[in-house]
């Protein structure tokens, strides 16, 4: 027990310290702004759906928000809970897998010192959340198979709910459950317990059919992954290119010598530990395959839901008893916890010089997305507010949602009379909104990015207040071709 306290200690350190140091994340903006709207209308409580989003992480968030002056610190909080919460369903689920408190212990070390969990953990991500109902899911599913109780088949189903209506790669988890049947030869009586778990899981998953926009997360699903029968057409595209970069993923965030630990475990299970290795095996593997052939876009946090079956599979490696398993396995356990340290120093401290992968950091540190700047601008404007009672404010942004103008929205919600208003994106010439704005008197802003800014703001007559400079960009990108080195924010005054 003392073994458990200290790695969940270390984890919530690991996660906990300069949360915030990151800058908030396009996703992050909208959350955190739709759980404001949620907790101040109660009709709105649905507004997920609008972008065919499941809304369990924004409901949980609507409830703790304005309790808290840092909207993005509070978002943030609730994905830390739910990494301190999946650490102790990897100690349990492997416990009641492989009867060993070391391996438990040493999944749980795993995932909480793993780069990979330590940086989604400490973002304001419905990804974190499904993470630790999978697996919960998982170990209820197993007591569920080896109790054959109506009580665990029930509590399977309400994780499944959850997981349902956190996001929609849940149903890998309801489609997988029949592997743990493995662990009985009496199958037949474990099918109406598989049907209570997905009448229960199902009839949560339905309470979204109150919303009106319900039909709209079927329809958002197909923007992401290709239909059934893009494996008959073309199977290896974009499967090889996806597989090649979820690889990277391992080997950068993982960090690298969790893979060999992964393979060890492997190893040393696969014939000794076949019925209790299999669940896990099918629960890391699989959706990693389906993502990989039919997603059409792939990013690392996409795949955290299964990162938790994958550090049971790595602490399983320390069941083996042949001596040159278990040295390597130390030795690899020794080099993980090397580099997990270096890497989670990076994220503590200096975001930008951690060794993210190149897609992750071109969108959380370098382009658009990352909000460097924000919760400065927001701070400029509420001092200049308290300042000029008498004055409205208005700031015009670069798009309609998202980093801008979710995120000014977000930091400014305690200041209603200060007006955000999206204004499109590549602006060649003031809107007449920001013109009409200026000219009615009111104090007129205008917050854009490098990029986005297609003219000369002198010639626009626009006043600099300052100017937010975000992480370089790797050299070679197209966005490094096309847009600089480097990607800035502008503070501009319409005077």
């Amino acid at each position: 027990m003392a073994g458990l306290i200290c790695i969940i200690l270390l984890g919530l350190v690991l996660r906990l310290v300069n949360l915030t140091l990151l800058p908030v994340f396009a996703d992050e903006a909208i959350y955190v702004r739709w759980s404001q709207i949620m907790a101040n209308e109660a009709t709105l409580r649905f507004l997920p759906l609008s972008d065919g989003k499941q809304p369990l992480f924004m409901w949980v968030l609507m409830f703790l928000i304005r309790n808290f002056s840092d909207p993005l610190y509070i978002g943030r909080l609730v994905s830390v809970v739910a990494g301190v919460g999946t650490m102790l369903g990897i100690f349990a689920l492997s416990y009641v897998l492989f009867k060993n408190k070391s391996v438990s212990l040493v999944a749980s070390f795993l995932y909480a010192l793993s780069p990979f969990s330590v940086f989604f953990d400490r973002m304001a991500l419905v990804d974190s959340t499904l993470a630790m109902f999978g697996v919960w899911f998982l170990l209820f599913g197993v007591l569920t198979v080896k109790t054959k109780r109506l009580d665990m088949a029930m509590i399977t189903g309400f994780f499944l709910g959850f997981a349902h209506l956190t996001k929609s790669p849940a149903i890998f988890f309801a489609i997988l459950l029949p592997v743990t049947w493995i662990f009985t030869k009496e199958k037949t009586k474990l099918v109406p317990l598989y049907f209570v778990t997905l009448v229960i899981a199902f009839g949560m998953y339905n309470i979204l059919r109150l919303g009106p926009n319900f039909h709209l997360i079927a329809m958002r699903n197909q923007d992401y992954v290709y239909p059934y029968s893009h494996i008959l057409t073309d199977p290896l595209n974009p499967f090889k290119g996806h597989m090649g970069g979820i690889i990277s993923y391992f080997i950068s965030l993982g960090p690298l010598s969790i893979v060999p630990l992964i393979t060890l475990g492997i190893f040393a299970n696969f014939k000794k530990s076949f019925a209790s290795f299999l669940p896990i095996l099918a629960f890391a593997f699989i959706p990693i395959f389906i993502i990989a052939e039919y997603s059409k876009v792939v990013t690392a946090r996409y795949i955290l839901f299964t990162i938790p079956f994958f550090v049971v599979l790595a602490a399983s490696a320390f069941i083996s008893k042949i001596k040159w398993v278990k040295y390597a396995s130390i030795f690899f356990l020794t080099l993980f916890i090397i580099q997990g340290v270096l890497f989670d120093y990076k994220l503590l401290t200096k975001v930008e010089a951690a060794p993210l992968p190149y897609g992750d950091r071109s969108g959380y540190l370098e382009e658009w997305t990352a909000g460097q700047g924000i919760r400065e601008i927001a701070d400029y404007i509420k001092d200049q507010k308290s300042k000029t009672k008498d004055k409205k404010f208005v700031i015009g942004t670069e798009g309609y949602f998202g980093t801008l103008p979710d995120g000014l929205q977000m930091y400014l919600n305690d200041a209603p009379e200060v007006i955000v208003i999206g204004i499109g994106v590549n602006i060649t010439e003031l809107p007449e909104s920001l013109l009409a704005s200026r000219k009615a008197g009111n104090k007129t802003y205008l917050v854009i990015n490098k990029s986005r800014l297609r003219a000369d703001p002198e010639k626009l007559g626009l006043k600099l207040i300052a100017q937010y400079p975000k992480a370089l960009r790797r050299i070679g990108s197209g966005e490094y071709a096309s847009y600089g080195p480097q990607e800035i924010l502008y503070f501009f005054e319409l005077p």
